[in-house]
């Protein structure tokens, strides 16, 4: 059988670059989008697979776009902390167009070539915050709400062509994205940064530890394998129980 392809993105650091791992210990052949071409080539580089150095923030150039690759993960994303009356109109247009019109230019893109072939995984890194509101996060929130709403449209499009489509939602994992939170954290709470993990992150959680980004790979694993062929429409928590309460 031949290679599938998982494109990846936002895999040079964090849950993509473990997601981009995982796939290549599976057999994939492995694309590692980055808009930081450094790390993209690192990873492809560690791993056999091949680097696409793209800022995906800017949407219009991804309108014409093509893609023929068999598992799609949209995994790149940013954050902003701030609370709603002091947020940058900018931040929030931006955090939407990298994790909400981003995922759905790359999804369109890469369907016609799933559906020619009866398969095909779309795997959307969402959130807690997919599920769940923070305050002073509303761009993210947003952005991941409609995610969802985005996967599940897909799943139901897609099924009659082999195509499966799902959200995983963790909640705090241990990436740059989130240490780069800390300091903001801190200051929109009026805490030090040493108590925001424990006060802020963990809070809700049950299990009181962060999510390893290898634990998120293992998960989308499954859902690229075609064992998971009757698993869509999903939103898999892996919260440490933050959205069971």
């Amino acid at each position: 059988m031949t290679t599938r392809t998982v494109l990846v993105t936002g895999g040079g650091s964090g849950i993509g670059e473990a997601v981009a791992r995982r796939g290549a210990q599976d057999g994939f052949r492995v694309v590692v989008a980055d808009r930081d071409r450094a790390a993209a080539e690192r990873v492809a580089g560690e791993i056999g697979g091949e680097a696409w150095v793209v800022d995906l923030a800017d949407t219009a150039a991804l309108e014409d776009l093509r893609l023929e690759c068999d598992v799609l993960v949209n995994n790149a994303g940013v954050q902003r902390v701030s609370p709603i009356h002091e947020l940058a109109p900018e931040d929030f247009r931006l955090i939407h167009r990298l994790m909400l019109e981003s995922p759905f230019l790359l999804v369109r893109a890469a369907l016609p070539h799933m559906y020619e072939q009866g398969w095909g995984r779309v795997i959307n890194i969402s959130s807690a915050h997919g599920l769940r509101a923070s305050e002073f996060k509303a761009p993210y929130v947003s952005a991941k709400h409609g995610l969802e709403g985005l996967s599940k449209v897909t799943a139901l499009e897609g099924a009659a062509h082999g195509v499966t489509s799902n959200c995983v939602n963790p909640g705090y994992v241990r990436t740059p994205l989130v240490e780069r939170q800390i300091a903001d954290q801190a200051r929109t709470h009026g805490i030090p940064e040493s108590e925001v993990v424990e006060k802020i992150m963990l809070t809700r959680a049950a299990i009181k530890r962060m999510i390893e980004p290898a634990e998120v790979a293992a998960l989308a694993s499954f859902l690229m394998s075609d064992d998971a062929g009757m698993v869509t429409g999903t939103s898999y928590a892996m919260d440490g129980g933050w959205t069971a309460q």
